[in-house]
């Protein structure tokens, strides 16, 4: 079903996928709970959902390929939620694949500083600071998994007090944020301006 384009309750889901099952949570038919029209997956299935947009006027260029940086400063409103982000990522991720973007043209890299670097903490270092579990780990996880590149803020770690044996195992450490930022747009990413 390649180049086909596949509809779900009327809306475009992809133009590349041969599982429309992919793009949709089992549990409740596809939908995200109590939000119409909403859909997560196919690349990360833990966060990032997305609405369907059919026939843009400003079309998606199928053939290109995107180098996205992510800059993630704050933490979510409460230490039980999950970072918005780290979910900004995933819905990156999962937007591109539903339009039809193939998934080996889709690059993205999140650097993390300031508050939201505890974010980035193993389990028990994470409820250890905050008395509640991580909520980021499956997230984490799955963004990595993606070939996701997450780095934490060196300067960060040491005023903050993380601990590299306190990060959780995808997670890199950079000298600064300000210096990842820099060599990833040499590398050709782009910065999210959000």
């Amino acid at each position: 079903m390649d180049g086909c384009r596949l509809t779900f309750g009327g809306h475009l889901l992809s133009a590349h996928s041969n599982d429309p099952a992919l793009l949709l949570r089992p549990e409740d038919g596809g939908q995200v709970a109590g939000v119409q029209g909403e859909y997560i997956g196919p690349v990360i299935q833990s966060g990032g959902a997305v609405f369907p947009v059919p026939d843009p006027d400003f079309e998606t260029p199928l053939d290109q390929t995107f180098r996205v940086a992510f800059e993630v400063a704050l933490a979510a409103d409460s230490p039980d939620q999950v970072n918005p982000g780290l979910n900004t990522v995933a819905r990156f991720l999962n937007m591109h694949t539903q339009a039809g973007v193939p998934r080996e043209q889709l690059h993205a890299a999140v650097v993390v500083h300031g508050p939201a670097g505890k974010d980035l903490l193993q389990d028990g270092a994470y409820r250890a600071r905050v008395g509640v579990g991580n909520p980021n780990l499956a997230l984490l996880g799955e963004l990595a998994g993606a070939g996701v590149r997450i780095i934490l803020c060196g300067q960060t770690a040491a005023s903050r007090g993380l601990p590299r044996e306190s990060l959780a195992e995808p997670v890199e450490v950079a000298l600064s944020a300000m210096t990842a930022l820099l060599v990833l747009q040499e590398q050709g990413y782009r910065v999210n301006p959000f």
